[in-house]
C-alpha cells in the first residue's frame, strides 16, 4: 500500500508541474460529482416522507433537490474528463521523454546487456500506457470515491452508528483486491521473459531480411510453433494469476454482500417497528446500494493504481539502474594531442551476469600515432576491450591510462567527443543519407562537404552514387518514398559515419567491415592505414582495428592477439610471423583457406 499511496504522490506532482488550474479544476469537478449521489440519498428520503405525509411542496423541493444532484452526479464527470485527458497525456509524453533519456543517457551499456533489466523493460513497455489518462481517471475517482464514501459513513451514522460498520465490510474486499493485483504483478514479471522472446521471433518473421533465411531454411512453421509455445506459456503464468486473482476478489465481494443484507434488513426491521420512517428506510438502501458501488469502484481503482504505481517504481529502479553507471566526478582535462600512448596496466574486466573474467589481466601499450590490430578468436575479448577503451565499462581491476592519466578522470563527454567508432552492429536510421552519415559529428550533420570528406576518407564515397538522389536520398523502408538498401551498403554509410570526425585521438574499427568481401576489406584497411597515418600526424591519435581476416591487418604498427581473455603475442607482422606462435598459426590457416 505504500507503494501504491507513493504513486499516487507522484502523479499529483507530475500534473501539478504540467498545469496546476487543470489540475484543480479536474479535483473540484470529481469531487463534486462523486459527492452528489450520496448526498441525493436523503433528497430521497425526504420525497419518499413527503409524499407518505401528503405534502406536495416539500415533496416538489426534495424532488428538485434530487434531480440537481442527479444531473451534477451524470454531468460534471465529462467537464472534468477534458482537463484530466489533457493532463494524462502531458503526463505519458512526460515518461515517454524520460523513458528515451534515461535509455540513451545511460554512462554505460550494462544495463542493456542484463536479462533483469530486458525484462523489466518488457513489463514496462507493456505498461507506460498506464501513466497517461486512464491514471489521472483512476487517482481522482479514488480521491472522489473516499469523499463519497466519507459522506455516506456520516448519513448512515445519523441513523445508526451500528450502520457504520457498513462501510467497514468494504475493507475485505480492498484488501483482498490489493493482494490479487500483487499476485498478477508477480505474474507479469514472470512472464516477461517467455513474452520478450516471444516478441524476437515475432520481429523475425516479420523483418525482410530474416524472411529469406526462413523460407530457405524451411523454418517457418518452426518459428511459428516456438512463437506460440513461447505465448502458451506466458499466457498460462497469466491466465493461473488472473483465476487466483478473481477468487480473492469474488470472496471479498462475498464479504460484502453478507455486511450489505444485515445492514437493509436491520433499518426494514426498525421502520416496521417505527422506530424510523419510509423515509428513512429509503434512505438506508439508496445508501447502501452506493456503498456496494463503491467498494466495486474502489477495488477496481486500486488495481489500477497498483498497476500504475508499479510502473512508476520501475522507472525508479531504471533510474537507479542509470545512477549507478555515472562515472565519478572528473579532475582533469581531455589533451588535445597524445605524447605517448595509451597503457592497459593489469586490466580485468568480467561482465555483471558472469562469474569469470571476459579480459583478465591485460598489461598492453598502444603507442602514440599508432595503427594497432586486435585480433583473436571469436570471445577472445577484443570487442570487450573495444568497450573499455570506450568507456562504456569500467575496468573491474586495473586502470586504463593516456600518457599517464586514468582515463576514467577525463570528462565522460569530452572523451566521447575526442573519439571516433565504426561497429559491426551499426546504427541503420532512416533519415536522408547526409544525415546518416552526419550523426558521426552532430554539429556538421547537415554538412554536405563533410560529409562527403568522411565517405571519402572511409573510402566508400561511391555508395553515394548508387542512391538516386545522392545524399539527399531517403533511407528505409518505414518512409513511403524510403530507399532500402543491402547490407553493404547500409555499412558503407556506417564507416563514413565513424570517419566525421576528422581528428579523434581514438579511432576505433570494430569488425567494420564484416558486409564486405576480403578484398574490398583489404582495400578499405589498407586507406585507414593511411588515414591512421593523418590522424597521428595531426593529433597522435591512434587507431584500432578489429578483425577476423588476419590477411587485412598485417599492415598495421602494432598487432596485438588476444586469446582467452589475455594478451598472447604482440608485434609487427614479421616479428609475430618470424615467431611461428599463435599469430602466425592462424595467419596460415586462413591463408590457406582463401588459395
Amino acid at each position: 500500500m505504500t507503494e501504491t499511496v507513493r504513486g499516487c504522490w507522484e502523479l499529483l506532482r507530475m500534473s501539478w508541474r504540467q498545469h496546476p488550474a487543470k489540475l484543480v479544476l479536474a479535483v473540484l469537478l470529481k469531487t463534486a460529482e462523486a459527492a452528489a449521489l450520496p448526498l441525493a440519498a436523503p433528497a430521497l428520503g425526504a420525497l419518499t416522507d413527503a409524499a407518505v405525509a401528503r405534502d406536495a411542496a416539500a415533496a416538489a423541493r426534495a424532488a428538485a433537490v434530487a434531480a440537481v444532484l442527479a444531473m451534477a452526479a451524470l454531468t460534471l464527470g465529462h467537464f472534468a474528463h477534458v482537463a484530466y485527458f489533457e493532463l494524462g497525456e502531458e503526463n505519458l509524453l512526460a515518461k515517454d521523454r524520460e523513458l528515451i533519456e534515461l535509455v540513451t543517457g545511460a554512462a554505460g551499456l550494462a544495463h542493456q546487456e542484463r536479462p533483469e533489466y530486458a525484462d523489466r523493460m518488457q513489463v514496462l513497455r507493456q505498461e507506460l500506457r498506464r501513466t497517461g489518462s486512464s491514471s489521472m481517471e483512476a487517482l481522482l475517482s479514488a480521491f472522489g470515491t473516499a469523499v463519497a464514501v466519507a459522506i455516506t459513513a456520516v448519513l448512515l451514522a445519523r441513523l445508526d452508528p451500528w450502520l457504520l460498520l457498513l462501510p467497514l465490510a468494504a475493507v475485505p474486499p480492498l484488501l483482498l483486491g490489493r493482494t490479487a493485483e500483487a499476485r498478477l504483478a508477480r505474474a507479469r514479471e514472470a512472464a516477461a521473459q517467455s513474452g520478450r522472446r516471444a516478441q524476437h521471433l515475432f520481429d523475425l518473421a516479420i523483418d525482410p531480411e530474416a524472411g529469406k533465411e526462413l523460407r530457405v531454411g524451411d523454418l517457418s512453421a518452426e518459428i511459428r510453433d516456438r512463437h506460440a509455445a513461447l505465448w502458451r506459456s506466458a499466457t498460462g503464468i497469466l491466465w493461473s494469476a488472473e483465476v487466483h486473482a478473481a477468487a480473492l476478489r469474488v470472496a471479498g465481494q462475498v464479504v460484502f454482500a453478507v455486511g450489505f443484507g444485515a445492514a437493509t434488513l436491520l433499518v426494514v426491521r426498525d421502520a416496521a417497528a417505527g422506530r424510523h420512517s419510509v423515509g428513512d428506510a429509503v434512505l438506508v438502501i439508496a445508501l447502501a446500494a452506493q456503498v456496494n458501488q463503491q467498494v466495486a469502484v474502489a477495488v477496481s481503482l486500486l488495481r489500477e493504481l497498483q498497476r500504475v504505481a508499479r510502473t512508476l517504481a520501475d522507472f525508479r529502479w531504471m533510474r537507479a539502474v542509470y545512477a549507478r553507471q555515472e562515472p565519478p566526478a572528473p579532475d582533469a582535462a581531455v589533451p588535445d594531442r597524445i605524447r605517448h600512448g595509451i597503457r592497459l596496466r593489469d586490466v580485468s574486466f568480467g561482465y555483471p551476469w558472469t562469474d569469470r573474467s571476459t579480459v583478465d589481466g591485460v598489461d598492453l601499450f598502444l603507442p602514440a600515432g599508432a595503427t594497432v590490430a586486435l585480433v583473436g578468436e571469436n570471445g577472445a575479448g577484443k570487442t570487450t576491450l573495444v568497450k573499455l577503451l570506450c568507456r562504456f565499462y569500467e575496468p573491474t581491476r586495473g586502470r586504463v591510462e593516456l600518457d599517464g592519466v586514468d582515463i576514467a578522470r577525463f570528462p565522460l563527454a569530452d572523451w566521447r567527443s575526442r573519439s571516433a567508432a565504426a561497429f559491426q552492429d551499426f546504427l541503420r536510421p532512416e533519415f536522408v543519407a547526409r544525415t546518416v552519415v552526419g550523426l558521426g559529428d552532430l554539429p556538421l550533420v547537415d554538412s554536405t562537404d563533410a560529409v562527403t570528406a568522411a565517405l571519402h576518407r572511409a573510402g566508400t564515397h561511391d555508395v553515394v552514387d548508387q542512391l538516386g538522389d545522392g545524399l539527399d536520398t531517403t533511407l528505409g523502408v518505414s518512409l513511403p518514398d524510403g530507399r532500402q538498401l543491402s547490407g553493404g551498403q547500409w555499412q558503407k554509410l556506417a564507416l563514413g559515419r565513424g570517419m566525421m570526425r576528422a581528428a579523434p585521438l581514438l579511432l576505433v574499427l570494430d569488425e567494420p567491415t564484416a558486409a564486405l568481401d576480403a578484398e574490398a576489406e583489404f582495400e578499405l584497411f589498407r586507406g585507414y592505414a593511411a588515414n591512421a597515418a593523418r590522424v597521428a600526424d595531426r593529433t597522435g591519435g591512434i587507431t584500432l582495428l578489429v578483425s577476423h581476416r588476419f590477411s587485412t591487418v598485417r599492415m598495421a604498427d602494432l598487432i596485438v592477439v588476444l586469446a582467452d581473455g589475455r594478451v598472447a603475442e604482440a608485434g609487427s607482422h614479421d616479428d609475430l610471423i618470424a615467431r611461428g606462435g599463435r599469430y602466425a598459426e592462424l595467419y596460415r590457416l586462413q591463408a590457406a583457406g582463401y588459395r
